[in-house]
């Protein structure tokens, strides 16, 4: 009798441990990353940092072939920052639900210049610098078309949001609560690798519905835009993009739009080794007595990136001319940041 047990509990357990290994699987992803900064005129008080992000994975697959990922990001000591979930069914694409952890819409190419680390306004020194980010930072769905549906190296993708309102995210059975007359919006991404070697052309449009009845600030829908090239030949890779960011504001101090301007170059010495530059310019109109007075913000950045297995050493010496749209030499500064990685 015991004997007979033993066999019925171990041959459950190895049912069990079947459908389990069959239903998906759950994997943590992240880093160690340790920084020091440094910025000329600001007080930085203690300047080494670290960085506290982890990523918990989930994937399984179902009996149809669709795939389906679980993202959940926690970064910068945040305990839970943002998540996502993803679907890929074969000959129906992709669909996505995303919580505000971007990359999707036009906020994917809100900077898509070549780097040897992170983006002209993404190192420790605050620029202030605003870009097109559409539906993509808000609750949002968004489909992608399946590879076999378009030509080789072409990618689109439609992305949707209920409600535009960039700050808000609910948890499942809730609502996003009064978005002070921001209404649905919708994202429209193009990019193609394959009209030459090396060659990648991107671009995107966003519209997102301001109710001006609510607000009785606005003259039409917020419109955004994007579109640029990278170029790689060899171990150099050249890259140019613009954008505009329309709100379609009529009056107070509010801003009416950013156009933007961005150009990078990296210089790949070898397997380990790399190096690059990149400027991003953009003008932010503000609407005040019915006319609009530019200012222009200038983020530039050179950086360096080295290798060894699985740690990295990286370096971006940066500056800003007009931080966060303020015109003056006292919102002028420079800064550069060192960083430690180590990958697992």
């Amino acid at each position: 009798m015991n004997k007979l047990t033993k066999i019925g509990v171990s041959a459950l357990c190895g049912s069990l441990a079947s459908v389990a290994a069959n239903a998906g699987t759950m994997e943590v992803l992240g880093g160690a990353t340790a920084t020091w900064s440094s910025h000329e005129g600001q007080v930085t008080g203690n300047s080494l940092g670290m960085n506290s992000g982890l990523t918990f994975k989930g994937s399984g697959e179902l009996d149809n072939g669709t795939t389906f990922t679980l993202t959940l990001t926690g970064a910068d000591q945040d305990a839970y920052s943002s998540g996502s979930i993803a679907m890929t069914t074969p000959g129906m694409g992709g669909i996505k639900i995303n919580q505000r952890s971007g990359g999707t819409g036009v906020d994917r190419y809100d900077d898509m210049m070549p780097t040897a680390w992170e983006e002209t306004n993404g190192t420790s020194l605050g620029t202030g610098l605003q870009t097109v980010a559409g539906v993509g930072t808000s609750m949002n769905i968004e489909w992608t078309a399946p590879a076999d549906m378009l030509p080789d190296g072409m990618s689109f993708g439609i992305a949707l949001a209920p409600g535009a309102t960039q700050a808000v995210t609910a948890n499942d059975k809730a609502v996003g609560g009064d978005s002070g007359g921001v209404g649905q919006g919708y994202d429209i991404t193009l990019a193609h690798s394959g009209l030459m070697d090396g060659l990648n052309v991107f671009g995107g449009i966003s519209n997102i519905e301001q109710d001006n009845q609510s607000t009785s600030t606005y003259t039409d829908d917020r419109s955004q835009w994007v579109a640029g090239a990278t170029y790689a030949v060899g171990s150099v890779t050249v890259g140019y993009q613009q954008s505009v960011d329309n709100f379609n504001a009529t009056s107070g101090a509010t801003t009416a739009f950013y156009e933007n301007t961005a150009y990078g170059i990296s210089f790949q010495v070898n397997d380990d080794f790399t190096i690059s530059y990149g400027s991003h310019e953009s003008d932010r109109g503000l609407v005040h007595n019915g006319t609009t007075n530019p200012v222009s913000l200038k983020a530039e950045s050179l950086q360096l990136s080295y290798t060894m297995g699985g740690m990295s050493v990286k370096f971006a010496e940066s500056s800003v001319d007009n931080a966060s749209y303020t015109a003056g030499s006292a919102a002028d500064w420079d800064g550069r940041t060192v960083a430690l990685t180590l990958a697992f």
